[in-house]
């Protein structure tokens, strides 16, 4: 019987298994990178270990040290999570070896399933269906194909590639970003479906030679060949349904599975389907599959892992649950990783965390608490939002409004989007597919429509000259900017999520009620300014009557900050100083590091004409690659970091000059 466990993991997973074993009794330890001595689980065990290492990432990675602080605070079984060490066999076989349990499949399985190619061999020869594949770029006629990382998961190392011209080049991507995230960089080439569906079955094994499917999910929505949408059950028909079952318990038997674990199929527009790969280890969509049976996955694993038999009756799938991974990045400037404090992370009407639920609501399964400081360490994702309804419109209603009411400040997240996801027609008709964010761009328009940032912008100033008011030393019971004789309006300015500048210049009458306003932003709402009345403005909330309809605006300001949330979106603001300061100045076309990373390639030289688009630079930020284009034709005239150096967060890497020197 497993007494303490060790989650070999960090973040929001670590979070999850010790919630089960809190309700099951189990002592927890967690382990932790100096990055994450602060984080909300290493608070949450009831033992943590720091783990030495020469980068945050690669701390986590290290075996010798995870068993070291196994030993030390007296664990006896090890959870790997999943990600970092969570598919390695090697550290499978080295938990083993020490004596502790092991709460996963067996190191020979996850050996034979980590090197996809052997897994699409072996499991070819139980009877489940296969993509065509190739090992080298010889002999590829058919476009396009899909490059594909032998080692690991989470869409790292994936490139679709639709001419022959591209695939040189989108092989040795590939292989440098698998190597960089699993130390293996060795690819694959299938081919690719168009318009494939994403759908996998959860399975379970037992070490009495029971494997059983617990339903199936659909993990179509993707960006970067990264799921951020899944849904339970898969919206296909019983006869398709079947078939998957059967295919992902037939893979299973044929490696003797043990524990936790996840068939993926690809999904042809016919019905057709073919093996992706067998993750050996808990998903992290796994929550959708717990709320419609009803089963704690991770109490099973450690149940399996003691060597129990599963259930003789497990539950069948009811309802519809949805999940969505907040992440921090923004997905209109190509899913660029987002850092900073997390002022605010609240998610009103969450019925439960990390658990089940007893009829509709929504579940938070989440890394991060407000304070929380997002780095460049590790992946982007901060939470999951799971909704489970009696039907999947329902579901979706429920989890869209959730999401859209949520409080996120400090850190730009895909919120909007993954809203903008639910509530798309195409999305209500399952017309869905790994290739839904391609054809509909829609969904990239954040929610706050730009003409009612004025108004928006209104509230905060409003709100912000209250909380000045409140807290005047002398005379705070004066409207703001009262005159005797009026006069000049009061006047705010402030830099919108845009970029550009936004000036709100208002009058208030003696009484407080607002007399005039006016903004200098290019957008207005349809009708032209609307007419907006002051009902109420406090340092947290403004109530104005626009147009006739009342809208509250909660306004959260930190520092020079301003975050509002309202009826039409969220937008984030900062005000600008009145008389600004002077500052250096960057030169022209020069561009700037988005985030803190390392330069891992440098694509051209001093002198060089380049074309707008072109590569200049690939910077490696959260386990993935960003290349840094050129915005404009002309020549490079600085290149100011070398390969392997590392910037932060507005280090300029280049400078383009658009004049021809010659």
């Amino acid at each position: 019987m497993i007494n303490r466990l060790l989650v070999a993991n960090r973040g929001e997973i670590a979070r999850r298994v010790f919630a089960t074993c809190r309700a099951l009794g189990v002592q927890t330890v967690a382990v932790h990178s100096d990055a994450d001595a602060d984080a909300p689980f290493v608070a949450e065990a009831d033992q943590a270990v720091r783990l030495p290492g020469s980068s945050p990432a690669e701390t986590y990675l290290r075996v010798d040290v995870i068993l070291e602080a196994a030993r030390r605070s007296g664990a006896d079984a090890v959870h790997p999570g999943y990600g970092f060490l969570a598919e390695n066999a090697e550290f499978a076989a080295a938990v083993t070896d020490a004596g502790l349990t092991w709460v996963g499949p067996p190191a020979k399985v996850i050996a034979a399933m980590g090197d996809k190619l052997a897994a699409k061999a072996l499991l070819a020869e139980a009877g489940v269906p296969m993509l065509p594949s190739w090992t080298d770029t010889d002999g590829i006629s058919d476009f396009p194909v899909l490059v594909k990382a032998s080692a690991g998961g989470g869409g790292r190392g994936m490139r679709i590639v639709r001419t022959a011209d591209e695939l040189t080049e989108a092989v040795a991507s590939a292989g440098r970003e698998a190597a960089a995230a699993f130390g293996d960089g060795t690819v694959f080439i299938e081919r690719y479906v168009e318009r494939g569906r994403h759908v996998e079955v959860q399975i379970f094994g037992d070490a009495h030679g029971r494997v059983v499917a617990l339903g199936d999910r659909e993990c179509s929505i993707q960006r970067r060949h990264q799921k951020i949408v899944e849904e339970a059950p898969a919206v296909v028909p019983d006869r398709v349904r079947t078939a998957l079952h059967e295919a992902a318990v037939a893979a299973g038997r044929a490696v003797a599975y043990l524990g936790a674990g996840t068939v993926e199929f690809l999904l042809a527009p016919g019905g057709e389907f073919f093996f992706l790969e067998m993750n050996t280890r808990l998903q992290v969509e796994h929550p959708v599959t717990e709320l419609c049976t009803g089963l704690d996955l991770v109490g099973l694993q450690l149940l399996v892992a003691e060597g129990e038999p599963l259930p003789a009756a497990l539950p069948a799938t009811t309802g519809h649950a949805i999940e969505v991974r907040l992440c921090a990045e923004d997905a209109a400037a190509g899913w660029r990783p987002a850092t900073g404090t997390l002022h605010r992370f609240s998610v009103g009407a969450v019925a439960t965390e990390f658990g089940g639920l007893a009829g509709p609501g929504l579940r938070l399964d989440s890394g991060v608490l407000a304070g929380s400081v997002v780095g460049v360490h590790y992946d982007s994702m901060l939470a999951k939002l799971v909704a489970w309804g009696r039907t999947r419109a329902e579901a979706t209603r429920l989890l869209a409004s959730a999401l859209a009411r949520a409080e996120l400040h400090g850190v730009t997240t895909n919120r909007d989007l993954l809203v903008r996801v639910l509530r798309s027609p195409a999305f209500a008709a399952v017309e869905i597919d790994t290739g839904f964010l391609d054809r509909h761009p829609e969904v990239f328009t954040p929610l706050l429509p730009a003409d009612r940032l004025p108004v928006t912008a209104l509230a905060a100033a409003l709100a912000t000259a209250a909380q000045r008011r409140a807290t005047a030393p002398v005379l705070s019971g004066l409207p703001s900017g009262w005159r005797n004789v009026p006069a000049v309006p009061q006047t705010t300015r402030f830099l919108g999520p845009d970029g550009d500048e936004i000036e709100i210049r208002y009058r208030l009458d003696r009484v407080g009620r607002l007399a005039d306003w006016s903004s200098t932003s290019a957008e207005e709402e349809p009708t032209g300014r609307p007419t907006v009345a002051l009902v109420e403005a406090t340092a947290d909330r403004a109530v104005l009557d626009v147009d006739g309809v009342r809208r509250a605006y909660r306004v959260h300001r930190v520092g020079a900050d301003v975050f509002v949330d309202g009826p039409d979106g969220a937008a984030s603001l900062t005000e600008l100083p009145r008389l600004p300061l002077p500052t250096t100045a960057v030169a022209a076309g020069s561009l700037l590091a988005p985030l803190p990373g390392v330069v891992t390639r440098v694509h051209v030289e001093v002198g060089q004409r380049v074309s707008a688009g072109d590569p200049l630079l690939t910077l490696e930020a959260m386990k993935l690659e960003h290349p840094v284009l050129a915005p404009i034709d002309g020549v490079v005239a600085e290149l100011p970091v070398p390969t392997g150096g590392q910037v932060q967060t507005g280090a300029v890497l280049a400078v383009v000059d658009e004049k021809d020197p010659r």
